[in-house]
């Protein structure tokens, strides 16, 4: 049982520990910086390029953007959706999505889940969805800790205590069912046509999230997930790409209010089995 089917690539990982040791200790037999060994660490530089390389890495949302403007292409031509298009860039959300019943649904896209941008989005008020979508591109990173982390400790807490409302989240990207990151989908069966092509990506099916309709907090103490056909831009996304309905997730949060404190509890479940359960935990923000 798992908060999300993929698991991190054990051996991905290890050749990453690896190759990460023999950079640090050899990176001063690279290029003409004209320095020797000690000046060269001393110097700052290659710990200047190391932060320089992370930073564009993380910083960049073109290829993330490329991949979901792929995605929502296809989706249009297989007529799960009506249209879609780009937001105004001073918007803190990216797509708006027509939906074939003719409801308006906006998509927040974001990148690995366990950063504080998961948190930056507004919920526009004339949006009749609104999604949060998790497009985690690096295949080092573990997408359990990812998706837990998301969840409970950030979206979750979010929206307990301001009351900001979401329908659901998708986690999958170009990396879902590479070599980087496989996906139990399609590897447990060996079931190749659970894979779609889109553009230059070939990607399993996708997980889904759902939440409830109301926010959890004081007023919606129990806050329960809705069902997966009323957030018709999810439901899209699930049969588009050849979901299962017992490989969508159910977002339960409970909350209590303890000596002034807000407390919460999550619950993921999936194919009618609890997959992750907290405790009740206490809502500490910074």
């Amino acid at each position: 049982m798992s908060v999300i089917p993929c698991e991190q690539n054990a051996d991905l990982r290890e050749q990453i520990e690896r190759f990460a040791e023999i950079l640090k200790t050899q990176a001063h037999t690279l290029g003409a910086h004209g320095m020797d060994e000690r000046d060269f660490y001393n110097s700052g530089l290659f710990r200047g390029a190391v932060e320089r390389i992370r930073g564009q890495y993380s910083a960049t949302m073109r290829p993330k953007r490329e991949f979901a403007q792929h995605v929502l292409n296809y989706l249009e031509d297989q007529q799960h959706i009506s249209g879609w298009e780009k937001t105004d860039s001073e918007n803190r959300s990216d797509y708006w999505v027509r939906l074939k019943s003719g409801r308006n649904a906006c998509i927040s896209l974001t990148g690995a889940l366990d950063g504080n941008n998961t948190t930056i989005f507004e919920r526009p008020a004339d949006a009749d969805e609104f999604v949060v979508w998790s497009v985690m591109t690096n295949p080092g990173s573990d997408p359990r800790r990812n998706a837990w982390s998301g969840i409970h400790t950030r979206l979750g807490v979010e929206m307990i205590s301001t009351g900001k409302r979401v329908d659901g989240l998708i986690v999958w990207d170009m990396v879902c069912g590479t070599s980087g990151r496989p996906c139990p989908k399609i590897n447990i069966d060996g079931n190749q046509d659970r894979l779609t092509d889109i553009g230059p990506f070939r990607v399993p099916p996708t997980c889904v999230y759902v939440f409830s309709k109301i926010p959890p907090g004081v007023a919606n103490k129990h806050a329960t997930p809705q069902v997966l056909a009323d957030i018709e831009l999810l439901n899209a996304f699930h049969t588009c790409f050849q979901g299962r309905d017992e490989e969508v997730n159910y977002v339960t949060f409970d909350v209590e209010e303890r000596q002034g404190e807000a407390w919460r509890k999550t619950t993921i479940m999936r194919g009618g089995m609890v997959q992750r359960a907290s405790e009740m935990m206490a809502i500490r923000r910074g």
